[in-house]
């Protein structure tokens, strides 16, 4: 018998967890009469909610034999709750999705053909369309991808879900990556293997609100490009050295100038030291968020920590 560990990450979702099991139910009993060589585990991480998530996810529990679950004794993260799915998962292909319905549960059969029979380490999806989204948020994700295509050698795909499944070799290589400041989409195409893309129209949630605000999504791009680019501090060092030659040349014709008596210099020199003080504190601010993502790294605290879990 193959194992399927199915990773579902949930934070104050009382509203859709009813709606995912129906869906999820339905999968599994056609997965059964298809593979019946594969069995479910299904691993609910309950990320300190304050709603009744834990309570309907252990009602659930009660009924399904194949149901699972850890509860963090407070909010650490969609990051912690996934590899802590990840870590006590005990599947030969483990899936992480999410619970709002926006994976597709019927999409997984053919994600694992591909992991099964045509070779692949994984299968992963991604959207082809952001409809449903607020323009701004859709044109501010493409603009990541974008950015992140450049600056770093780690792939990236655009619209990439977290929606996927793996083998446990790949598995157990993202959890190696033991990084505390995780960006769980940047490890994938960090360690590797052979990925399948199954594309799809965006989905949207059936219930309840959306927890990514756009600051949230924000602080997590910016987590992102530091996780897996040095691009900005090298920036820094680019730009100093432009910026020093361009000084030079000013202070040189300047000081021609002054001498002639032709330029009125005192308030471009109060300009020019605003701009070069603004410019240094916004260099600062980016050495600062590496030197934060450093030092919490170096404290070695724990990526999470279960209240309890079946």
């Amino acid at each position: 018998m193959k194992l399927l560990s199915v990773v579902v990450p949930c934070w104050n979702e009382e509203e859709v967890i009813p709606f995912f099991y129906k869906e999820m139910h339905k999968t599994m009993e056609e997965f059964r009469v298809s593979y019946p060589d594969t069995s479910f585990e299904l691993i609910f991480v309950d990320d300190g909610s304050k709603d009744r998530t834990l309570s309907l996810i252990k009602e659930l529990a009660e009924k399904d034999p194949c149901i699972r679950y850890i509860s963090f004794s407070r909010n650490f993260g969609k990051e912690a709750a996934l590899y802590a799915g990840f870590e006590n998962s005990k599947g030969d292909y483990v899936v992480c999705m999410d619970v709002d319905l926006q994976d597709p549960p019927a999409l997984l059969p053919e994600m694992y053909e591909a992991v099964v029979n045509e070779g692949y380490d994984s299968a992963a999806t991604r959207r082809v369309t952001r409809k449903g989204e607020p323009l701004i948020r859709s044109f501010f994700a493409r603009r990541f991808y974008r950015l992140m295509d450049r600056i770093c050698a780690t792939e990236v795909v655009d619209g990439a879900r977290d929606y996927r499944i793996m083998t446990r070799q790949m598995t157990d290589a993202v959890l190696s990556m033991g990084d505390y400041c995780r960006f769980t989409k940047g490890i994938y195409g960090w360690v590797g293997f052979r990925t399948k893309w199954l594309e799809f129209e965006n989905i949207e949630r059936v219930a309840g609100e959306t927890k990514w605000s756009f600051w949230k999504l924000l602080i997590y791009a910016i987590e992102g490009i530091i996780a897996f680019s040095t691009f900005p501090l090298e920036m820094m060092s680019w730009t100093g050295g432009i910026l020093t030659f361009l000084f030079f040349v000013f202070s040189v014709v300047g000081g021609i100038l002054l001498y002639l008596g032709i330029w009125p210099m005192v308030p471009l020199i109060i300009g020019v030291i605003g701009f070069f003080s603004s410019l240094n504190l916004f260099f600062l601010g980016i050495a600062a968020w590496y030197l934060s993502k450093t030092y919490l790294e170096t404290k070695n605290r724990p990526m999470y920590i279960a209240k309890e879990m079946t």
